[in-house]
């Protein structure tokens, strides 16, 4: 596939009150600008081509790359992480299973959900795991505040939870100083595949989506996908770019 084949476009770095605030008074020199991102919308995708797709940009690094962020969504998929135990696949019947270097267990993706993948070179940020996941968690928080759904995280189990039920799964790579793989987050497809496999490694581990909890709209999975678009970019030091509200994505 070619990534320049489908949307995309440079964020721009906040131009924020507390960035102009942080200029020192001598020298009246704004922070320095984060560095040059990228975000595509890729669409509905097969896994293992975007897969390579990623591993080939953390194999072949280069120190003035820009970082990245790919918004879409996949075909019908079962991804089995690093440390997966094959007993946690129970009746994957005619769906694959695809054995990947991300961490966690398995988990299912297919259309309705809508996956975000960071390529992001950590090193050049100072970014760590933790700060990087805790990033991921509060911008699928507030995500999902907009649309009034309130959730949580949990210390040892990463993702994001209504209740008892998981809504969105996250799982990372580093490789070479970058960042790949990343989240997903369940907007409006068919669950009924969770039911086939023990999801993340967690015996009969609930699991959601937004439509559950409002009425499913036109365009959903893209209205969602701008949204959690903003907030990570605000959380990455860049400007909004798509909306401000829900509304403003339909």
């Amino acid at each position: 596939m070619r990534l320049t084949d489908y949307k995309w476009f440079q964020a721009q770095p906040a131009q924020s009150a507390s960035a102009v605030s942080s200029a020192t008074p001598d020298t009246d020199t704004p922070p320095e600008s984060p560095p040059a991102l990228i975000v595509r919308r890729l669409g509905l995708q097969a896994y293992e081509p975007i897969w390579q797709c990623m591993r080939y940009i953390a194999n072949n690094r280069a120190a003035d790359r820009e970082d990245e962020i790919w918004l879409l969504s996949h075909k019908p998929v079962y991804t089995q992480g690093q440390a997966g135990k094959p007993e946690h696949i129970l009746k994957p019947g005619k769906i694959p299973v695809v054995q990947v270097d991300r961490g966690g267990q398995v988990t299912y993706h297919g259309p309705g959900q809508l996956v975000a993948y960071l390529l992001i070179n950590v090193r050049r940020r100072q970014l760590g795991v933790r700060a990087l996941v805790d990033l991921i968690e509060q911008s699928v928080l507030a995500t999902l505040s907009e649309y009034g759904i309130s959730a949580q995280t949990r210390p040892k189990a990463p993702g994001v939870y209504v209740k008892d039920a998981k809504i969105a799964a996250l799982g990372l790579r580093i490789r070479n100083g970058w960042s790949y793989h990343g989240l997903s987050l369940n907007v409006n497809m068919d669950l009924t595949p969770f039911r086939h496999i023990n999801p993340c490694g967690y015996e009969q581990q609930a699991v959601t989506q937004i439509a559950d909890f409002i009425p499913p709209q036109e365009n959903m999975l893209q209205g969602v996908s701008k949204v959690l678009g903003d907030e990570l970019l605000t959380r990455l030091g860049y400007a909004p770019h798509f909306i401000t509200t829900p509304a403003d994505a339909k």
